[in-house]
């Protein structure tokens, strides 16, 4: 009988500790999921201008090293962004790229009409890069955040060819992504060690509650 309960008890840990595991799981994903003209391709971030894609990278070497996100910058200050041109199409497109700031009213739910009417996309410039052409197919932009707030990103591409034009929309936050996800993190972890502890307690309630035997 006492085999058969340790298994139990083992089993019930492994339980725990697996729906702790999934938790964490949903949690990054959730972090990790873009919004706007930005969204989650087989573990990347993929950013849709028109018909055509780009791969979106963004980096803080200061404050997190190499690590990459998607978006949301997690804390206050210097950041660099990347753009990847994966239909070369956009090789030969004169490409402008700004960031304003996100007074809609909308949070992540803003687009351009938000923002293109009136002079609601120059009054919350917050900055912008030169439109020209990226021959290599990569663009860079380096940007420097003093204050968490949120903002709207926006790659404007214009086809010389055919004169079309394109636009994608991307609203972010800077320096208040990367407290909530690790505050949910630490709650999970602590709701994982809570349930593993449990069995063990109700083990040794168990035994010194038992009439010792005569």
């Amino acid at each position: 009988m006492i085999p058969f309960l340790i298994e139990r008890s083992a089993r019930s840990r492994r339980n725990c500790l697996a729906c702790a595991l999934a938790l964490l799981s949903s949690l990054f994903a959730t972090t990790a999921t873009g919004h706007g003209g930005v969204s989650m391709e087989d573990d990347s971030c993929i950013m849709q201008i028109g018909p055509y894609r780009a791969h979106f990278t963004g980096y803080q070497p200061a404050a997190r090293a190499s690590q990459e996100f998607c978006e949301d910058i997690p804390v206050v200050g210097d950041a660099i962004i990347v753009l990847d041109f994966l239909d070369s199409a956009l090789r030969d497109m004169d490409v402008a790229f700004q960031v304003v700031l996100n007074r809609t009213g909308r949070g992540v739910d803003a687009g351009w009409e938000d923002i293109a009417e009136g002079d609601a996309i120059t009054a919350e410039r917050y900055f912008a890069h030169p439109t020209a052409q990226y021959p290599n197919g990569s663009l860079n932009v380096e940007l420097g955040f003093t204050n968490a707030d949120d903002f709207i990103g926006v790659v404007q591409a214009h086809d010389p060819a055919t004169g079309r034009d394109y636009v994608s929309v991307f609203p972010f936050s800077v320096g208040k992504s990367g407290g909530f996800a690790w505050g949910w993190i630490a709650a999970a972890l602590g709701f994982g060690l809570l349930l593993y502890l449990m069995p063990t307690r109700r083990r040794r309630r168990s035994a010194a509650e038992e009439p010792a035997e005569s």
